[in-house]
C-alpha cells in the first residue's frame, strides 16, 4: 500500500503527516504554561521538544502531556472482553460462596461500611505497548475499597481451597468443545496471593465513585498484577479446591515464549499475572543554558525499583534520576535525566528499569523476549526520536 494519500489535489506523505503532528504538538505546548506539567523539569524560558515518534491518538494516557503522578479519570484506559453490562447498583450484591463454611451476600452500603483501605497502584493492560498504536494502556492511580483478606477469612475457609475466582457481571456465550456455554468474565488467584494485605475491592478511583467504564460498583484491585486480573463488575467470589481453567485463563492471556537449548528451541506457555518491570522516557525539554532535560515513568510488580538508565544514539548506559517525593510500593516512579551537550540533529533516546533483584527490561532482542510470540507482557525498550 502506497505510503502517502490524496487530499483535494496535493499528496500527502506520511513524513508530511509526522511533520505536521509534530507542528501542532509544539504549537499545543505553546499555549500552556510550562510549570503545568508538575514534573520539575521544566524551568522558565525551557522549551518542549515533540518526539519524532508520535504517539497515535486515542483512549487512554497521552505520554507528552503527563503532567501529574496520579493519572486523572478521565485519562484513564477502559478494557472490556464481553462488553459494558447493565448494573443496578440498588440490586446489586456480591456473593462469596464455594468452600467456605459461612457464604455471605453483601450489598454495596454494607460493604461501603466495612473498614476502608486505600492503595496507590499503577494500572497496566499487558498488551500496553505492544506496538506503536497501543501504548498509553497504563495509569496510576488511588483506589479506595476494603480489604479481600478479611472478608474471606470471616468466611470460614475450608482447609481444601486452593483458588479464589473472582466473577464479574459481564457475559458472553462461549464455544467449548464444539458446544456453546455461557460465560461471566472471571479469572483467578491462588489463596496466597488473593490474602495479600493490599488486595481490595474498590468503590472510589481517585476519590469519586467508580465509573461504568471502570468497573462500577465494585472492581476487584491485584497491585502489582496486569489489569487483566483487576476483575470489573465483580459479583461474585468462589473458593475452589482445584485450578481454574477459563479462556481468560487457560486459552488467552497466555504468553508464548521461546528459549534456545542444544540446538533446541523449548516453547512455553504462562498465564499473563505479575507485570514486568518498565519504563518509558514521556518528555525532552531543551533547558536554558542547552541542556535537554529527559523524563518519564518506570514501574515494577512491586518489586523495589534499584535504578533507571538511559542511553543516547546506542552510547553508554547513563544513570538517571529516580524522584522520591511521590512514591508507593505498587506505582510508577517519575526519573530524570540531563543530556548536558546534545548536539544539533536526530537523536535516539531509549530507557530501562532495572529492579531489586536484578531483572532489566529487554530490548526486543534480548533473549527474555527474542522469541516470544504473543503480544501480552510487551516490557521491551521503547526508543525515543526527537530533532535538535
Amino acid at each position: 500500500m502506497n505510503a502517502s494519500r490524496v487530499v483535494g489535489t496535493s499528496q500527502v506523505s506520511r513524513r508530511d503527516l509526522i511533520r505536521g503532528s509534530v507542528a501542532f504538538a509544539a504549537l499545543a505546548f505553546a499555549r500552556h504554561p510550562l510549570s503545568a506539567f508538575g514534573l520539575d523539569v521544566l524551568a522558565p524560558g525551557g522549551e518542549v521538544i515533540p518526539f519524532l515518534d508520535v504517539q497515535p491518538t486515542g483512549k487512554g494516557l497521552r505520554w507528552e502531556k503527563m503532567n501529574s503522578w496520579i493519572t486523572p479519570n478521565d485519562q484513564v484506559f477502559a478494557v472490556s472482553h464481553y462488553g459494558t453490562p447493565e448494573v443496578d447498583a440498588a440490586r446489586w450484591k456480591l456473593e462469596v460462596s464455594g468452600l467456605v463454611k459461612k457464604p455471605l451476600s453483601l450489598t454495596l452500603p454494607e460493604i461501603k461500611s466495612r473498614r476502608r483501605k486505600t492503595v496507590t497502584a499503577t494500572l497496566e493492560c499487558s498488551g500496553n505497548s505492544s506496538s506503536v498504536g497501543f501504548m498509553g494502556a497504563v495509569g496510576n492511580v488511588k483506589w479506595t475499597g476494603t480489604a479481600l483478606a478479611p472478608l474471606l477469612r470471616e468466611c470460614g475457609m475450608d482447609h481444601r481451597a486452593i483458588e479464589a475466582v473472582f466473577f464479574g457481571a459481564d457475559e458472553k456465550v462461549e464455544k467449548i468443545r464444539d458446544k456453546d456455554y455461557t460465560q461471566n468474565f472471571a479469572r483467578s488467584l491462588s489463596l496466597k496471593d488473593a490474602l495479600r494485605d493490599d488486595v481490595i475491592l474498590a468503590y472510589e478511583m481517585n476519590g469519586q465513585p467508580l465509573d461504568k467504564s471502570h468497573g462500577a460498583p465494585l472492581r476487584l484491585i491485584v497491585p502489582g498484577w496486569f489489569g487483566i486480573a483487576w476483575i470489573k463488575w465483580l459479583t461474585r467470589i468462589e473458593l475452589l479446591d482445584r485450578r481454574y481453567m477459563s479462556k481468560y485463563m487457560a486459552r488467552e492471556y497466555v504468553t508464548i515464549r521461546g528459549e534456545e537449548r542444544d540446538g533446541k528451541t523449548i516453547w512455553r506457555e504462562t498465564s499473563v499475572g505479575p507485570m514486568d518491570v518498565k519504563s518509558i522516557i514521556a518528555h525532552a525539554v531543551r533547558r536554558p543554558g542547552g541542556t535537554v532535560r529527559f523524563t518519564g515513568a518506570a514501574w515494577t510488580d512491586g518489586t523495589p525499583l534499584q535504578r533507571v538508565e538511559v542511553r543516547i544514539d546506542g552510547g553508554e548506559w547513563r544513570l538517571a534520576k529516580i524522584r522520591t517525593d511521590e512514591q508507593s510500593k505498587y506505582s510508577w516512579s517519575f526519573f530524570q535525566y540531563d543530556w548536558k551537550q546534545p548536539s544539533f540533529g536526530e537523536h535516539t533516546v531509549v530507557s530501562r528499569a532495572i529492579d531489586a533483584d536484578g531483572r532489566v527490561q529487554p530490548s526486543a532482542d534480548d533473549p527474555p523476549i527474542k522469541l516470544k510470540q504473543t503480544y501480552w507482557e510487551a516490557n521491551q525498550q521503547w526508543p525515543r526520536k526527537i530533532r535538535i
